[in-house]
């Protein structure tokens, strides 16, 4: 495997490990906040999407940048 692609890959999975956490963040947060559990799970999912749709970017970007 390339190392262009083997670096692709790795920042690829560190950026979905840091979008859990930010759903875990905000989920947790919305809660604290004293919201339901409807509204932590809403709030976990939109911080997941977008910090998923803000990797994807990223992605994208390094893999324009690899070819």
């Amino acid at each position: 495997m390339p190392v262009r692609l083997t670096l692709i890959l790795l920042a690829a999975t560190v950026l979905l490990l840091l979008a859990t956490a930010v759903a875990l963040g905000a989920a947790y947060l919305t809660r604290r906040d004293g919201a339901g559990y409807r509204a932590s799970i809403r709030a976990g999912a939109v911080g997941f999407a977008a910090a998923v749709t803000t990797a994807t970017a990223v992605i994208e970007a390094l893999a324009a940048v690899a070819r």
